[in-house]
């Protein structure tokens, strides 16, 4: 077992993934010779070839066609977005034709494709880099979207989104990628698609997050503790799409309270999803309303006010003391 980083427990899982299935192709811009803009991709077209580890042409749209036509003919792409705010260049093959193939076709086609992408905030990275994108294909159906917080469920994840028969959206938190370092077995392991993790055990209020927000989550969990002696529970969701009700709901009936947490805009997102789930599913447990965290809905901030305007530890602190005081 060796200590990895987020991104090299997906380089971790590219190499074994390509080794185990010679149908396994990855491609994208510049992931080739120079192993992508992270280096996530190091040494793997050396290792396996210019035909299954390739550069495309500066065009996204070109890599969402090519990896729907391959796919559909038995290949497993994993295609990277060089940046998730250049998806909407591809949205159309990813959301209007891989996502809807096996409906389509009535089960005679189907695209296991996944597409990798660097998203979020905290590195102060040109605009459009940043963009939290997710919430736009949570809500197209035949996606998975999938966001791990750490490299052990990076890993895994990313394997399993490999082996799943139908398109995934598996989005790398940039400040996560190499933030820290984790123990992560060096064999071939799995971590389920669509089901939760409780990343820290409480009574007295649900913190449910993903991606980044969970780190940021465990950070304020722990610092109130200390200081007002009150243990929250914290959710890191992993799968957004499909969403593990189940573990939230049984939660929250657990703690009676609730906050939720996410980088996006506040409007129409996960969080907001989230909250819905409580509502429908464990309303009379509740003995406050459910707390939403996000930041305001405008474009993604400017570098130089970004740290004003995503959620750190102090505004999850506060949002934890605002739903324990009603």
């Amino acid at each position: 077992m060796a200590q990895m980083t987020l991104i090299q427990a997906v380089t971790n899982a590219l190499d074994l993934e390509l080794a185990r299935d010679k149908n396994v192709l990855v491609f994208g811009e510049d992931v080739g010779h120079n192993g992508g803009v992270f280096r996530v991709t190091e040494g793997l077209q050396k290792k396996y070839g210019v035909n299954r580890v390739f550069d495309t042409p500066l065009a996204e749209s070109g890599i969402g066609g090519l990896a729907t036509g391959l796919a559909i003919q038995g290949f497993r792409p994993v295609a990277e977005i060089q940046f998730f705010g250049f998806v909407f260049e591809t949205m159309d093959q990813i959301a209007g034709q891989a996502s809807r193939m096996r409906y389509r076709t009535n089960g005679r086609y189907h695209c296991p494709i996944v597409y990798r992408a660097p998203y979020g905030g905290g590195i102060k990275a040109p605009e459009l880099h940043s963009d939290n994108l997710e919430g736009l294909f949570a809500q197209s159906p035949g996606m998975k979207v999938v966001i791990p917080s750490n490299p052990y469920d990076a890993k895994g994840l990313l394997i399993s989104a490999i082996r799943d028969d139908d398109p995934v959206l598996f989005l790398e938190h940039m400040k996560l990628h190499r933030s820290f370092r984790q123990e992560v077995p060096d064999e071939a392991y799995t971590v389920p698609l669509g089901v939760a993790n409780v990343v820290r055990e409480g009574k007295d209020v649900t913190v449910v997050a993903y991606g980044a927000m969970v780190q940021t989550a465990l950070k304020a969990a722990d610092e109130w503790a200390k200081s007002a002696g009150i243990q929250a529970e914290v959710i890191d969701l992993r799968t957004i799409s499909p969403l593990d009700t189940e573990t939230i709901v049984k939660s929250v009936k657990k703690t009676h309270r609730a906050v939720v947490v996410q980088e996006a805009q506040k409007s129409a997102g996960i969080a907001a999803e989230v909250v819905a789930q409580i509502n429908e599913n464990a309303l009379y447990h509740l003995e406050a309303p459910v707390i939403r965290i996000a930041p305001p809905d405008t474009v993604f901030a400017f570098p130089m006010i970004e740290d004003e305007w995503i959620p750190d530890v102090n505004t999850v602190k506060h949002g934890l003391e605002t739903v324990m005081s009603l």
